[in-house]
């Protein structure tokens, strides 16, 4: 089968809120090969540990690729200890010029509790507008139904379960089982 005829995984929705001091990042369990689900209990959020800080990380994209993302920043959280921007910096500029790491398909969301980021292979590393993020194939369902709900009297997990909920009724590569992780600034 030639490449481009490949169905591809497709799927996650992940989504980072940040709202009164905590940050949330939530994201589904569905993988899909082509139009078939897979799995459904995936889990693309997961909690670091480096330099004695916590750190939670969301992933869309290549499971083996963004693990290896996430092995990088845990060295570069290592090497810059409380530094979440630093580290979140130079894994975008290793990422856009290692040749290795140029052929990665995966995006971030991570978070210290403080910032919040997406980082991407083009070399971004984006603070997101009204403290919510989302990334993945039903990303834009949740960031417009987060975006909703941030004035509402709900705090950021309710935010980020409420608008995975929506996402996951939109978007077929969703699914409503979910891995939350909270960590407070």
């Amino acid at each position: 089968m030639a490449d481009n005829e490949f169905p591809g995984w497709h799927g996650t929705t992940i989504i980072g809120v940040r709202k009164d001091g905590r940050v949330v990042i939530a994201g589904d369990g569905q993988v899909s090969l082509g139009q078939t689900v897979v799995k459904g209990t995936a889990r693309k959020v997961r909690r670091l540990t480096a330099g004695g800080k916590d750190v939670i990380c969301g992933f869309a994209g290549s499971t083996a690729d963004a693990f290896t993302l996430l092995e990088r920043l845990e060295k570069k959280l290592e090497a810059t200890p409380g530094q979440l921007a630093r580290a979140s910096v130079e894994l975008a500029k290793d990422w856009r010029t290692d040749k290795y790491l140029q052929k990665l398909e995966a995006m971030l969301i991570v978070s210290d509790g403080s910032d919040l980021y997406v980082i991407t292979g083009a070399g971004d590393v984006l603070e997101p507008e009204h403290d919510i993020a989302a990334i993945g194939s039903g990303g834009n369902f949740a960031l417009a139904a987060g975006r909703a709900l941030m004035d509402s009297d709900l705090d950021a997990e309710a935010v980020a379960r409420k608008a995975m909920a929506i996402a996951s009724d939109i978007c077929v590569y969703t699914n409503g089982k979910l891995t939350v992780e909270a960590i407070d600034a």
